[in-house]
């Protein structure tokens, strides 16, 4: 029986800088409550944005290929982990605000269930996810199954007294397109994908929705504090 509750906050369609102004808010007040020893809550943040890229705090403008204008989306420099990559409409972006104490592990071990959840979402559509030495993320082989080439999910994340922000993003019926314009993670050579490109298939995206976040309540032991999500209006 999971021991640990997380209060699920599906926002739907929101502009990535109110989703933003929503987990500082949360992060934050974690962090208050770590500093005055009293009981943190965890959440996981569910949604969609308008065409937006983001940029890591050690990411490199050269990775953008196009200038500012013609990106034709929204753009932020934020203080995550990792390079620049896409977000938009039909892609899943979770936002898991966690105590780790809380769930007795550290950093290196939630990337790794982070990746384990994306892996396991899978699962029902025939495909395997792979993790990449130096190459954060889930991978998809090609058909000989070497080399692993196409990127699906993409991880960056902060962390601060062990309290998480940022996450991860799934491409489910993605617009790819936008990913010309970038060097994905800043990784050369390397190709985006999508379960509606894997598939040939438009998915249902509250279908894959449910599916990732059994996985993860799965591979974090935990469970939502409620049967329904929580809909942030």
């Amino acid at each position: 029986m999971p021991g640990n509750s997380i209060h699920i906050i599906d926002t739907g369609l929101k502009p990535y800088q109110e989703v933003l102004h929503l987990q500082e808010e949360l992060f934050n007040k974690n962090l208050e409550a770590k500093q005055r020893e009293e009981e943190t809550t965890n959440y996981l943040i569910l949604c969609e944005h308008p065409p937006v890229f983001t940029l890591g705090k050690s990411g490199k403008r050269e990775n953008i290929l196009v200038s500012d204008e013609d990106l034709h989306a929204e753009f932020y420099h934020v203080n995550r982990g990792g390079d620049v990559t896409f977000h938009g409409p039909g892609q899943l972006v979770v936002y898991p605000i966690l105590d780790l104490d809380s769930l007795r592990m550290g950093l290196a071990q939630y990337i790794y269930n982070i990746e384990e959840a994306i892996i396991q979402s899978l699962v029902p559509y025939n495909l395997i996810g792979e993790r990449v030495e130096n190459a954060a993320g889930i991978w998809l082989s090609n058909d000989n199954g070497f080399p692993h080439d196409r990127k699906i999910g993409a991880i960056g994340v902060k962390a601060s007294r062990n309290v998480t922000m940022h996450g991860l993003a799934f491409n489910v019926n993605s617009d790819l397109r936008y990913f010309d314009k970038i060097v994905p993670c800043g990784l050369e050579g390397k190709g985006v994908t999508s379960l509606q490109k894997e598939l040939k298939r438009v998915l249902g995206f509250e279908e894959y929705k449910v599916n990732f976040l059994n996985s993860f309540h799965r591979v974090f032991n935990t469970s939502p504090v409620t049967a329904a999500e929580e809909r942030v209006n």
